[in-house]
């Protein structure tokens, strides 16, 4: 997928002994999205937006080790060892001694002679490592500006974790203008060095530049770029946003408890599994965190308000040390966990500001490419026009929870529901976990061809396949209070269950296939499961 960006310039930061200027260069390319204000909370926001950029950077993939120097000493060691193995061969032996002598002195001389290219080669290498656009997938930072914040969203290297930077308007005095939208801005390492200085006793002025979008003549500089990204990146997008709205455990947790947890992660190394955080989760009970495979045990300071005990496992818990720098400002810490092995969300409520850290399953089980967490959303088609209602309707104010669009519009909760899944799957609209509000959020200027994005893989198409063939025997269906059980037997796969609750999504499941044997619900449902949601729409269509 192309994505086109137009720059006015670059963004920078001007600094003085008495003031520092953040100027934003927006997508030009994009509808008009200005903001202009200036910093109240300079000290938070600094931090906040250097956590930001700990994401953004982030790879916590394996990186093999540079073995040149390996390999060149072994080439030399090659004729040391065979003249070792031919030792005593007389006068053999002491001519190779004395060509090695002078191979040596020889070598010597080129490592002294190549040692300038050779460092110059490897700084070369280590640029294009960093810059080069082709060898990372990675999209400038999104900005969108709505009547009540501003929110930064990037995800890291490794596409495993996801974060975003929501500020309110408290953050900023003297807002001059801004208008709402979306946009790309350009964000460079330089910027972030240039973060690193903003102080108290400077005045600090935020600007998104709206004068970027009045300048149509050709006298002005524009910087041009045009990124071919995989569908896979923008899907991890899809994935975070359609993750949020998935039923989920939510307890809260302080600085001091998370600070505990990282405390163990720094002095302690794991040379053996499990490598997780097992939450033990009591009603009326401290939240206890168990850390495998040493089982120490943190008593939290904050007590579980749930109504049935839970035991939910965490994994890539080294992803956490994100939010350390967060810890001096935050004042409390909302978790979010969809289930063991399943994506987790870590909110830290900043007082204006706040942060959220979205965690895949774990590290190597990155958004992008192996979570198919959409699959277990509503799949339902909503007609074009009651999809076009719920669009406008929430366009007007930017933002707005489920009931408030329910009494606007006269449509049932459902079909809301429903209508804002869409979107999301969509990348229109994002769900905000802290304020329980779905906003307008255009991930891409010109549309996201969903159609091309439909299908996640060859589980999903299998099975859309296996219901429109009818490939299946002793289908059930029973309807319960607050489920549906559905089952059916497949070949190859034997007996396939799933429970969804009245929204359509997925909440349990099983099957005899070894996708499920292998992964359970982690990855998505497997493509049996899949086939019977299909085959429940099927039948109430008919």
């Amino acid at each position: 997928m192309q994505f086109n960006y137009k720059y006015s310039g670059t963004s920078k930061v001007s600094n003085s002994a008495t003031e520092t200027g953040v100027n934003f260069a927006p997508d030009l390319h994009r509808d008009p999205t200005f903001f202009v204000g200036e910093l109240h909370d300079k000290i938070p926001f600094r931090e906040a937006i250097s956590a930001l950029h700990d994401v953004v950077v982030s790879n916590l993939n394996f990186q093999a080790g540079d073995k040149t120097d390996y390999k060149a000493w072994l080439k030399s060691q090659e004729e040391i060892w065979l003249a070792e193995a031919m030792e005593g061969k007389g006068d053999l032996e002491q001519k190779i001694k004395t060509i090695q002598s002078e191979l040596s002195g020889l070598r010597g001389e080129r490592s002294q002679i190549m040692q300038p290219y050779m460092t110059a080669q490897r700084k070369y290498f280590d640029y294009l490592y960093k810059k080069d656009p082709d060898a990372w997938w990675v999209l400038d930072p999104v900005i969108t500006v709505h009547p009540d914040q501003v929110f930064f969203e990037c995800f890291s290297q490794d596409e495993s974790a996801y974060g975003k930077l929501a500020c309110s308007y408290n953050v900023f005095n003297n807002i001059d203008e801004f208008k709402c939208g979306t946009t790309n801005i350009d964000y460079s390492q330089a910027l972030y060095t240039e973060f690193q200085k903003i102080r108290t006793y400077k005045s600090t002025t935020f600007k998104i530049d709206p004068k970027g979008f009045d300048v149509s003549t050709g006298g002005d500089e524009y910087r041009e770029e045009k990124i071919d990204l995989p569908d896979s990146w923008v899907r991890g997008f899809l994935q975070v946003s359609t993750a949020m709205t998935l039923k989920n455990v939510s307890f809260d947790l302080s600085p001091i408890d998370m600070a505990n947890f990282l405390l163990i992660l720094k002095r302690n190394k794991e040379d053996k599994g499990p490598r997780s955080i097992r939450f033990q989760l009591e009603p009326g009970k401290p939240i206890v965190a168990v850390f495998e495979p040493w089982d120490f045990k943190v008593v939290c300071s904050t007590i579980y308000k749930g109504n049935t005990s839970e035991e939910i496992r965490i994994w890539g818990r080294r992803r956490l040390m994100m939010l350390e720098r967060l810890l001096p400002i935050t004042k409390s810490i909302k978790v979010q966990l969809l289930g063991s092995g399943m994506p987790s969300f870590f909110v830290a409520n900043l007082g204006e500001m706040s942060f959220t850290l979205g965690l895949s399953g774990w590290t190597a089980n990155d958004w992008s490419q192996a979570s198919q967490l959409d699959l277990m959303a509503p799949r339902d088609e909503v007609d074009a026009m009651t999809l076009q209602k719920v669009y406008i309707t929430l366009k007007e104010t930017w933002f707005s929870d489920v009931p408030t669009l329910v009494t606007k519009l006269g449509l049932s909760q459902q079909i809301i529901e429903r209508s804002l899944s869409i979107f999301t799957q969509a990348g229109k609209v994002i769900y905000d976990i802290e304020n329980a509000v779905y906003r307008i959020r255009e991930l891409k200027s010109d549309g996201i061809d969903i159609e091309t994005l439909r299908y996640s893989g060859d589980t999903e198409r299998n099975g859309v396949q296996l219901a429109l063939k009818g490939d299946f025997e002793a289908y059930t269906e029973e309807n319960y209070a607050d489920h549906i059980a559905i089952g059916a037997r497949f070949k190859g796969a034997g007996k396939a269950f799933v429970k969804i609750d009245w929204d359509d999504k997925v909440i349990d499941g099983n099957c005899g296939c070894s996708y499920f044997f292998q992964n359970g619900l982690k990855k998505g449902p497997c493509e049996h499961i899949i086939a019977l949601r299909m085959l429940r729409k099927k039948k109430q269509n008919y």
